[in-house]
């Protein structure tokens, strides 16, 4: 136990770091060069955003829609689409060689690589049941529960005394109706 949750820890610890010095790095790159093609700064900021976090966005809803059964196949092409752009950023502003290129593109590589491992991450397992569990019962599925018919709906008391709306009573012809 302990030794799981030391490893999860260090789990942890390393995806903050690459996360963090990978994202540094690719929003870097994106607002450098928006900027170098003439935007103003804001800008350069405001598409790093854009294409940094659409990437884990469309990550994260890729998992939710599969988890629902509804179909990923414009959210993917977007997912690519994104991550494409996160590297061509990458690349155009490193050397121009094919290490250069290689080595500027490992920081956008590693982060979408990440959040891929984080998003597709789960339970290869059905969970254990429960030792005192008879062991016939362990995957049966749920048994429907009958609910007793609903009670039937008495009206207020006040209403039992009051005649309907627009009746007239023979003893009282005047009367049209009662305001309740």
């Amino acid at each position: 136990m302990i030794r799981e949750r030391a490893e999860s820890g260090v789990r942890v610890l390393i995806l903050l770091a690459i996360g963090t010095m990978a994202g540094a790095a690719a929003f870097t790159h994106v607002h450098d060069l928006t900027v170098a093609h003439g935007q103003p700064d804001w800008i350069g900021w405001a598409n790093a955003v854009a294409v940094e976090l659409m990437a884990i966005y469309l990550g994260l809803e890729i998992r939710a829609r599969r988890r629902s059964g509804r179909p990923v196949g414009l959210v993917g092409v977007l997912l690519i689409a994104f991550a494409l752009l996160s590297l061509a950023a990458q690349v155009a502003e490193a050397e121009p060689s094919v290490w250069g290129w290689i080595v500027a593109a490992v920081p956008s590589l590693a982060f979408l690589a990440l959040v891929k491992v984080v998003l597709s991450s789960g339970p290869a397992t059905p969970p254990a049941p429960e030792p005192d569990q008879p062991q016939d019962d362990w995957y049966d599925e749920p048994q429907p529960v009958e609910l007793a018919p609903p009670a039937p709906v008495m009206p207020p008391a006040s209403a039992a005394v009051l005649p309907p709306v627009r009746v007239v009573h023979p003893n009282r012809p005047q009367v049209v109706g009662i305001i309740r």
